[in-house]
């Protein structure tokens, strides 16, 4: 049988879980595969419809399982990512800043409750797209079914983990670089010193995307996260026109 390298990698991406460093290894031994059916739309490194921005990475996807138009990661893109455990405040701020930044950016985000949750429902009168570090037939966290059910239609939710992969902690880190690749820039919202966010926010810096933080309260102790960003070199955003600047 012909290699196929579109029917070897959704074989490998299924069996390996989508590992991305096994699914490597088999594409170099040429393991041998089975021709699978897969329930939902996905596309491979390679062939003409694959999300250029990915490119960039030094370990870009093999595999994207997709819903919705995966035409929108060709777009202007920002990030507005934060605290799964936010602050009303927090939640506040997402609101008004994903409000601003729809007019002109399609919103990219994790998925995630807390921060990301406000930003996805708050651009779905415009265009946004979900990262998961999970399968499309996972729902994580199940209380976002509702959102999902939103997004999987003139949205998008794209995932490199073939259906059935549950969100294994170990996924999320890498689903991290995929959100840095996708967009922009990337605005935090309200995040700890050791999160996902800050994770994510590193491997914007990797990829030289801009980086604009909400600053927090002088005597606020939990999110110290965009704080420390700021004295580091984020740019501050102290309101709304700043936003718009973006």
């Amino acid at each position: 049988m012909r290699y196929n390298f579109r029917q070897a990698i959704l074989y490998y991406a299924i069996r390996y879980k989508g590992d991305w460093n096994q699914i490597a290894e088999a594409l170099d031994k040429k393991e041998d595969y089975q021709i699978l059916e897969c329930p939902f739309a996905f596309v491979t490194i390679g062939e003409a419809e694959y999300p250029t921005c990915f490119l960039a990475l030094e370990c870009p996807p093999w595999i994207l399982f997709y819903e919705g138009d995966l035409s929108l990661l060709r777009e202007k893109i920002v990030a507005v990512i934060g605290a799964r455990q936010c602050s009303e405040k927090g939640k506040e701020n997402a609101v008004r800043i994903t409000q601003c930044l729809k007019e002109k950016y399609t919103i990219v985000s994790g998925l995630a409750k807390g921060i990301d949750s406000v930003a996805h429902w708050n651009a779905l009168d415009r265009k946004t797209i979900g990262i998961i570090g999970c399968g499309l037939d996972r729902v994580y966290p199940k209380e976002n079914a509702p959102l999902y059910a939103k997004m999987r239609s003139g949205h998008l939710i794209v995932t490199e983990y073939p259906p059935g992969t549950p969100p294994y902690a170990k996924n999320f880190p890498w689903r991290n670089r995929l959100i840095a690749a996708a967009c922009h820039c990337v605005v935090v919202v309200e995040a700890t010193l050791k999160s996902g966010t800050m994770l994510t926010v590193n491997e914007c810096l990797a990829l030289d995307r801009e980086v604009y933080c909400v600053p927090t309260d002088f005597q606020e102790s939990l999110y110290r996260g965009c704080n420390y960003l700021i004295a580091n070199g984020a740019h501050i955003l102290t309101g709304l026109d700043d936003v718009g600047a973006i």
